[in-house]
């Protein structure tokens, strides 16, 4: 009986994946985004670009929207904008985002093969411009092979290193260096990955 249920449970997944996908590549078209071969989506994700900022997702990256489509749990959609000036957002290929939010005034580059755990923030803003406290936007670079866990928040300003990993519920508000693992809140280095 269990893997009779499993089974319904996959077969549904793929139907809503096939519709959602179909929906959300005429909505990026509509929009005017490039993106990729492969790309996928589980449930509605949104993308909000103004009329002079890029956003560019590149091959096989996916989108999980739904709030079962990650058995972790996602509290909500993802959530891809670019609202600034001439801002920019580029993914590399292979990534993969689980009701991550984006949010971009100036740059975001995310490498290749790079995981968001769910409900992870990614931002290069205050998001209060006419705040006298706010400070100036500051571009976000996330390297290659990179993993934030579940909760991550990377705020603007911050570059991580290739290869690390960020443990869930960390925020990251100073660089971190390629092949490590960090943690905390704030997020700082805890060991060396060996290669």
């Amino acid at each position: 009986m269990v893997r009779i249920f499993n089974l319904i449970g996959i077969w549904s997944s793929g139907i809503l994946s096939f519709i959602s996908t179909r929906y959300m590549i005429l909505h990026l078209l509509l929009l005017n985004i490039s993106f990729g071969k492969k790309i996928r989506f589980f449930g509605r994700a949104k993308f909000v670009r103004s009329g002079s900022s890029r956003i560019t997702i590149g091959d096989n990256c996916s989108f999980r929207s739904k709030p079962t489509s990650n058995l972790i749990g996602i509290n909500r959609p993802c959530i891809i904008t670019a609202t600034g000036r001439k801002s920019i957002i580029r993914i590399g290929d292979n990534c993969g985002f689980s009701g991550t939010v984006i949010g971009c005034f100036k740059e975001i580059i995310i490498g290749n093969n790079v995981l968001c755990g769910a409900n992870t923030l990614i931002t290069d803003s205050d998001w209060h411009g006419k705040d006298p406290r706010s400070g100036e936007n500051k571009a976000v670079f996330i390297g290659n092979n990179v993993w934030l866990g579940e909760g991550v928040k990377v705020l603007k300003g911050v570059a991580i290193g290739e290869n690390s990993v960020i443990g869930a519920g960390s925020i990251v508000v100073k660089n971190i260096p390629p092949n490590v693992i960090a943690a905390g809140n704030p997020c700082r280095v805890i060991r060396q990955l060996n290669q």
